[in-house]
């Protein structure tokens, strides 16, 4: 890779370096440095450095995307998250790394209150890219079986039933079963559940709650939240339990970012954790991993998750796979300092 970092900047109006440029300043043909920039052989090794410097001094980069085009294959493969949600920024840095494993690149775009989920859909199908991943997307299943008639769709964190695109999701269900089952184990028998009604994938996670509390004989405790499931659901959930005649010893949040805002209001408002309340998350991110949180939660691992995503993306890609097939990765529990045995 050149290092552009000390290049000087073009002049404005003035027209960009070309091969030919870098060719002539060093005194050798311009099919030389295509060899280079190909990585090609039976180039030695000053010369090849003599003609990177060129580059470097110049400002010169190859058009890896106008080659690509020519030869019929752009390489790229886009990726649209909303970077409100802590979780899916660490699933782009494995989709990175995997997508330049197999030879491709990725493309990003996000989300804003401002900037449509179409509107990034139709951008990223503009950069020609070969296949698109989305991350927890929200719009309906007609639209994304519309696009999916242009370009291959793999879909990370939402189940669409009958889907005409490839699913990558954790097992949602069996990650909050494990989590209740670790609280009843400590000897709670106050679960209560805060589920995010609008939250994809929220149905599955609450079936796992509902099946631990018949299989374990518990009364069933449910809080549902409206809206985007981030950190102020989760304080809106905590003000409803607040206002009650009292707390129940656990609470199970289906989000980390939920379970964040929840124990904010709560300690807030006097509650200790987990002396008189525990309380946990889903995904273990970042937030979960705070000192001031150390959060019991359950691991979605993002590594296993981007390796699954691009692994379908190249499938398609490539005519390798067939279409609509679901991944389900794993969903580990994390026992941390916000759970304990429960105070009565």
């Amino acid at each position: 890779m050149i290092d552009t970092s000390s290049a000087p900047s073009p002049r404005e109006g003035a027209r960009p370096p070309t091969m030919a440029d870098v060719a002539e300043r060093v005194g050798v043909s311009r099919q030389l440095v295509g060899l280079v920039f190909r990585n090609a052989a039976g180039v030695g090794a000053d010369t090849r450095e003599k003609i990177l410097e060129a580059a470097r001094v110049l400002g010169y980069s190859p058009n890896t995307a106008a080659r690509a085009l020519r030869a019929g294959s752009t390489k790229y493969i886009g990726v649209i998250f909303d970077p409100a949600h802590s979780a899916p920024v660490e699933i782009i840095e494995w989709l990175y790394a995997f997508a330049h494993e197999s030879g491709y690149r990725i493309v990003v775009s996000a989300l804003t209150p401002i900037r449509e989920e179409s509107e990034a859909i139709t951008e990223i199908v503009g950069h020609r890219c070969e296949a698109l991943i989305l991350i927890a997307p929200r719009s309906s299943p007609e639209l994304l079986r519309r696009v999916a008639g242009q370009i291959p769709i793999v879909v990370i964190g939402r189940g669409i039933p009958n889907s005409e695109f490839d699913l990558v999701r954790s097992q949602g269900a069996s990650g909050i079963d494990s989590v209740v089952t670790h609280l009843a184990g400590l000897g709670h028998t106050e679960i209560t559940y805060v589920h995010g009604v609008d939250m994809l994938d929220g149905a599955l996670r609450l079936s796992g709650y509902r099946s631990a509390v018949q299989r374990l004989a518990l009364t069933e405790q449910i809080v549902e939240i409206r809206g985007d499931y981030t950190e102020e659901c989760g304080a809106t959930a905590a003000r409803i339990l607040l206002a009650r005649a009292a707390l129940p010893t656990a609470i199970v949040c289906n989000n980390d970012q939920a379970a964040l805002g929840l124990s904010h209001t709560l300690a807030a408002a006097g509650v200790r954790i987990p002396a008189d309340v525990s309380i946990t998350g889903f995904d273990d991110s970042r937030v979960a991993r705070l000192s001031f949180m150390n959060l019991t939660t359950v691991r979605q691992d993002p590594k296993e998750v981007g390796e699954a995503a691009i692994a379908a993306a190249i499938r398609r890609i490539t005519g390798r796979g067939a279409t609509g097939t679901e991944v389900f990765t794993s969903a580990r529990l994390v026992v941390r300092g916000s759970t304990a045995v429960p105070a009565r």
